[in-house]
């Protein structure tokens, strides 16, 4: 596991425009693909993580202090599967709000988990200032039409003193590692997933997965748009040169 405290110099303004031209069109791009892709969601993802998915999402709250009586706004909370393991640290299901632009990914998390949930974009959430002692967001980064507005609204429902918590995946720094998680995510998984599910929905969830990981900006990059944003205290992990916990909070009073 290693530490991205070190800050390296801004990437190109150019290198990721393509990916992010069209940022308005972009959220209705998303809401469209997970509405399509709800059903397949969570077969897909126990898939992708060989069944690991709960207990590394779970160790990863433990880690960052997450805990009973700590209020949670999950952004981008899908079909609920770190809202579930927030619930769980908390003991408390009032104490977890869920957002999400994708009415289906909603659905499933409503009959899942009986909290607060609302339909709404992580750049505008509708909610009031100060709330939340935890913002989380799990796997989301890479499908925000303004990272940097989100981050900003994030930072303003939380209380002083609170903490930001995002899981990520992005593409391997070292090429060995690029090509093999490329094959891995890219070519085999979407296969396995259509011969799961027999849905083609499945394969274009996944295939679009990879390119969204392969496209996202590095993570001395989000520790920058963290930075930006005003957080302080940010800090990125790193397992396998792929998965990123990053944590940051919100300066005291």
């Amino acid at each position: 596991m290693s530490n991205l405290e070190e800050r390296s110099p801004p990437p190109g303004p150019q290198q990721y425009t393509q990916y992010y031209a069209d940022p308005a069109g972009r959220q209705s791009v998303m809401r469209e693909l997970f509405n399509q892709a709800a059903r397949q969601y969570d077969p897909v993802n126990r898939l992708f993580s060989l069944g690991s998915g709960a207990w590394y999402r779970r160790s990863r709250l433990r880690r960052s202090g997450l805990g009973p009586g700590a209020k949670v706004v999950d952004i981008a909370v899908g079909t609920g599967l770190l809202a579930r393991e927030a619930i769980r640290l908390t003991g408390d299901r009032t104490a977890v709000i869920g957002l999400d632009v994708s009415e289906a990914m909603l659905a499933i998390a409503r009959a899942k988990l009986g909290i607060t949930l609302i339909q709404g974009a992580a750049e505008a959430l509708p909610l009031a200032s100060g709330i939340a002692d935890f913002v989380t967001m799990g796997y989301a980064l890479r499908h925000m039409a303004d990272l940097r507005a989100a981050l900003r609204e994030a930072l303003r429902v939380l209380r002083p003193g609170g903490k930001i918590v995002l899981l990520e995946i992005s593409a391997p720094g070292q090429r060995l590692h690029r090509a093999l998680a490329a094959a891995y995510i890219g070519g085999i998984l979407p296969i396995i997933s259509w011969v799961m599910t027999r849905d083609r929905r499945g394969r274009m969830l996944m295939r679009y997965h990879w390119r969204s990981i392969a496209n996202f900006m590095p993570p001395a990059a989000v520790m920058q748009e963290l930075d930006a944003a005003g957080f302080t205290k940010i800090r990125c992990d790193s397992e396998f040169d792929l998965f990123r916990h990053y944590t940051a909070s919100k300066a005291e009073a």
